[in-house]
């Protein structure tokens, strides 16, 4: 059964499921979740815990299995907390965890938990894992994206008492917030908490919030795109910086710029030609977020537009490597920048 994350609260008050699985890349929610469920099993009695951390391609699955099954002369009830930081048990893991839920389904006295990161299409399909979404309950744990991130801070101030004011010094106050905690979603939950201790409960004024916050943001090379697609210029202009800072690749930006430049001139050649664009963009690999930026801006970008911005990657590839051309900036980040915003304004919402 799979449960969203946010009614995996109300589902444990309703009645604790003998097998959980978790998945996803964001520690702090993973973390908020297991903890969630570790303390409703210790109200109900499981007050022993086992933990196994999977590494390596032979590590002892029979001894999860017999811990199943070999009761603790001081508990009547066990959590067995299982690791799998890779994703994939394995195939003797795979048979271990198919044997094992089956076993554990109806059980009373055991409760396993399964922690694992984001898990593709491929994995979610795979025998070991359709076994603990049918005998247990799956909850994936999507990352809070960068337009869902000032409601998400809004949320948390609310849960200790605390709220931005009425009105745009509130929206601004939200926004400033979100741009220094980015893609560090476990820094802006410590900065959250920061606001709860030097600040009575109530409203914060937005020079509150700017004195306490420090820039803990992390970016995603693969999100300046989105934000580049997005046309959020500002956005793409402290990514870069942060990227930068953050000692990415040059040769690694420069490709994830170029190679959605392609993947936009493949597609438009493509729906140009008469095919439908839906079967296209599932041709190029484009989903999520993703797609719905490319169905949004490949009407308002022209051929001649693409065919420049091709020109224009080309050149900054070479600036890359070690070319130096006239119209070009010399330093590498200032042409990946420059780059980055030709490619942002070009999508900019008409």
């Amino acid at each position: 059964m799979q449960i969203a994350a946010a009614r995996l609260q109300e589902q444990l008050a309703k009645g604790l499921r003998s097998i959980y699985a978790l998945h996803g890349d964001e520690p702090l929610l993973q973390q908020e979740a297991a903890d969630l469920i570790r303390q409703t099993a210790r109200d109900q009695g499981f007050t022993e815990r086992h933990v196994f951390t999977v590494a390596g391609a032979h590590f002892d699955w029979q001894s999860v299995q017999a811990a199943a099954g070999a009761m603790s002369l001081f508990s009547d009830k066990l959590l067995m907390d299982v690791r799998i930081p890779s994703g994939k048990p394995g195939k003797e893991g795979s048979v271990a965890l198919q044997s094992l839920v089956e076993r554990m389904a109806d059980q009373q006295d055991v409760l396993l938990l399964v922690l694992l990161p984001r898990l593709d299409k491929t994995a979610q399909s795979s025998s070991w894992f359709m076994a603990l979404n049918n005998h247990g309950a799956t909850v994936q744990l999507d990352p809070i994206e960068r337009n869902a991130l000032p409601a998400w801070i809004a949320h948390r101030l609310d849960q200790q008492q605390q709220r931005v004011r009425e009105g745009e010094e509130g929206q601004r106050s939200l926004q400033f917030f979100a741009d220094r905690v980015e893609g560090n979603l476990l820094a802006a939950h410590q900065e959250i908490q920061k606001l709860g201790l030097l600040y009575a409960p109530g409203e914060l004024s937005f020079e509150q919030i700017e004195r306490a916050v420090l820039n803990v943001a992390r970016y995603d090379v693969f999100k300046l795109t989105e934000a580049v697609l997005a046309g959020q210029h500002l956005r793409v202009q402290r990514m870069v910086d942060g990227l930068q800072a953050e000692g990415v690749s040059e040769v690694l930006v420069h490709y994830t710029l170029a190679e959605d430049i392609r993947s936009l001139k493949r597609v438009k050649d493509a729906v140009s030609a008469g095919r439908p664009l839906p079967q296209v963009l599932r041709e190029q690999r484009v989903w999520g977020l993703k797609e719905r930026l490319f169905e949004r801006v490949l009407p308002q970008l022209k051929t001649a537009q693409l065919e420049r911005l091709l020109q224009s990657a080309h050149q900054v590839d070479g600036i890359v490597k070690g070319m130096k051309l006239p119209t070009w900036p010399t330093d590498n980040w200032q042409a990946l920048l420059r780059l980055a915003l030709m490619f942002s304004k070009a999508c900019s919402p008409r």
